[in-house]
């Protein structure tokens, strides 16, 4: 799987596209594949690694390598004991507090959310 890094502070010069191995769910959380995800101006204090609480997770590097909070995509896998998801159920949720953000992501069930059919992927 490939994901978009950056491993020191500064310009979007920094970010790198890496390959990276998928991640395996735990018992209660489900693997998603991210098709869609928001970048803001958090994030971009977060690349910038200014004002300096930006830097409040990793002072000379960042310890969180991935930008976007916000995910939409397709649950490739679920643990054990998650029952209200199903593998290729269309998802969206908010990932702040994961530390392990990818192309595919391991988060508890219970931040996940179904997209609704009633929702279209087409354009206004």
């Amino acid at each position: 799987m490939k994901e978009i890094v950056y491993r020191e502070y500064g310009s979007p010069d920094v970010l790198s596209l890496e390959d990276v191995p998928a991640p395996a769910p735990g018992d209660d959380e489900v693997l998603v594949k991210i098709h869609a995800t928001s970048l803001n101006s958090y994030d971009q204090d977060l690349l910038r690694g200014w004002p300096l609480t930006a830097r409040m997770w990793g002072f000379r590097r960042p310890r969180n390598n991935i930008l976007g909070t916000d995910i939409a995509g397709q649950v490739e896998a679920v643990g054990r004991e998650v029952t209200q998801l199903q593998i290729g159920d269309e998802v969206f949720g908010e990932i702040s507090k994961n530390t392990s953000q990818s192309a595919g992501v391991d988060l508890p069930s219970t931040r996940v959310f179904v997209r609704k059919t009633c929702c279209s992927n087409q354009p206004i």
